[in-house]
Formats: structure tokens, sequence, C-alpha cells
């Protein structure tokens, strides 16, 4: 299930995070460098702290199917959660170290074939991936088949993973990342836009960029985000929409954590370029 506005009235999925926030940080961000303001690096607000747990419908096939299953009682009797609340830590930077050694446990136990430490690597990685899937694509049917193949991908690959300075779920979302790239490349579908806006914070700073924040609608926001170069476009996703540190998105980048900072800069500053007449 899907709420707002893209395919089939959909704009963001149902996964228990609030993009809102994000949205809103990215249009303030955005609304400052139409006036000029100096720009200073906005900050992603943070995951929320208890998001809902989701459905988890999209597992690769009957393996995952057998391994999740039987993972989620392995986790329940470890005392360790599972599923999308699991999933909005993986992709912050606030995970304990106790649960990091738990994720190196699982993946070196999947690296030997262990069907179950997989299903629950698919269990904490799924959300984040199908997040930043669907604002990248902006179609819940095609998030939807390129997370399946994503985990297919990694579950094929898993001997040949290696940590290197990036860990296992930076190499998921580098993987979503090359099958999305590549399939626009290909010229298969075209990239979709909101048709209706999201509900907006009133509580935005007065200031001389009051006016321009508010005739700056999210709608306008994801078209123009759509138009952006790739990589500032990934960068400012991942950033703003999926709540990553700059640590986390210079490793599925493959860019230092300055480049990234200045990623970001170029992007706010190229998407207020992108904004309609009217708001510049």
């Amino acid at each position: 299930m899907v709420s707002g506005g893209a395919e089939g009235g959909a704009l963001v999925p149902e996964r228990g995070h609030d993009v809102t926030r994000g949205l809103h940080a990215l249009r303030e961000a955005v609304a400052r460098a139409l006036v000029n303001d100096p720009l200073t690096l906005a900050s992603p607000p943070a995951a929320p702290n208890n998001p809902q747990r989701p459905r988890a419908p999209y597992r690769p096939g009957w393996l995952l199917s057998e391994a999740v299953t039987r993972g989620k009682d392995l986790d329940t009797q470890s005392g360790a959660g599972s599923g999308y609340g699991d999933s909005d830590q993986a992709a912050s930077s606030e995970e304990t170290e106790e649960e990091r050694s738990r994720l190196i446990a699982l993946v070196e136990l999947a690296r030997q074939g262990d069907a179950d430490a997989f299903g629950m690597l698919y269990d904490h990685y799924q959300g984040p991936v199908y997040r930043f899937l669907f604002h990248r694509t902006r179609s819940t049917t095609l998030a939807e088949d390129l997370t399946s193949e994503t985990f297919f991908r990694a579950l094929r690959n898993m001997q040949n993973f290696r940590w290197q300075g990036k860990d296992f779920g930076a190499w998921l979302m580098t993987i979503a990342r090359n099958l999305a790239t590549d399939h626009f490349k290909a010229g298969r579908t075209r990239l979709e836009v909101a048709t209706e806006d999201m509900g907006v914070h009133d509580d935005a700073t007065e200031g001389p960029e009051h006016a321009v924040l508010a005739s700056l609608t999210n709608e306008v926001l994801l078209t123009s985000l759509t138009e952006l170069p790739t990589e500032q476009r990934d960068c400012l996703i991942m950033r703003f929409l999926q709540g990553m540190s700059i640590a986390e998105t210079a490793a599925v980048l493959g860019r230092s954590e300055g480049a990234v900072k200045q990623l970001q800069l170029r992007g706010v500053r190229n998407l207020a370029k992108l904004m309609p007449e009217g708001l510049r």
C-alpha cells in the first residue's frame, strides 16, 4: 500500500518512514538558495525512533521465504528485533556496537551459504533499499521489481562480498543504484513525478525565504529533483529522503565525505536553479 501521488496515486510508500520531514528540510535549503542567503549544508532530519513495521512481500523466492520465517524465530530468541524498525537504524549512524556485531556475524554466515542468515539480513535492509528505489524511480511497481532483483544479485554474489571499507548495507545500496541507472539508460521507462502534494509543515522559521518556502510545493521539488544529474540526485535522495549520514552516502557513491558535502551543496543550488520562474 502507498499513499499520495505518483503511480496509481502513489507518492510515498507506506514503509514506516516519514519522508515529509526530509522534504521539508530540502525545501528550506532550496528556499535559502533562492533568496541568496549564505547556504549551509542542511542537516536532514533524524529517522523516527519507532517507525511502524511494514509488510515485506518482496523476498526473492522460496529460499528467502523459508529463511526469513526461520530467521525471525532465531531473532526473537536472541532478543534482537527484525523488520523495518531495524532497517531504519541500519540507514542511520545510531546503530549500537552490539547491532553492528550481529550484522557482521550474519553477513559471515550468509557468505557461507546460511539461508537463515541471509533472510534476516533481507528483513533488516529491504526497507531502505526499497525506499531509495522508490524515490529514484517514482514507481511502486518498478521499485518492488528492482528491490527483488537487488537481493537476488546479492544472494548470488554473497561469497564474493568483501568488506574493504564498505559495509553490507552500502553494498546493497550500490547494487540498487546500479540497477536503477542501468534501467533508465536502457530507456525502458521514464521517471514518474508526483501529481499530488504531500502534507507540508507550516512551522517554518520566519525569514527572507518564508514567502518562497510557502510557494515551493513538494510536487515542484520532486519534479525538479528528477532533472538533476544522477549523482547529485542520488546524493539528495540519500541525505534528505533516506536520512543517511554523509559517511554512509559516501560509501554508496564511492566518494570521500568531502566530495559528498560538495555534491549536496551543488545539488541544492542546482535544484534552486530548476525552480519555476515565479520562484526565482
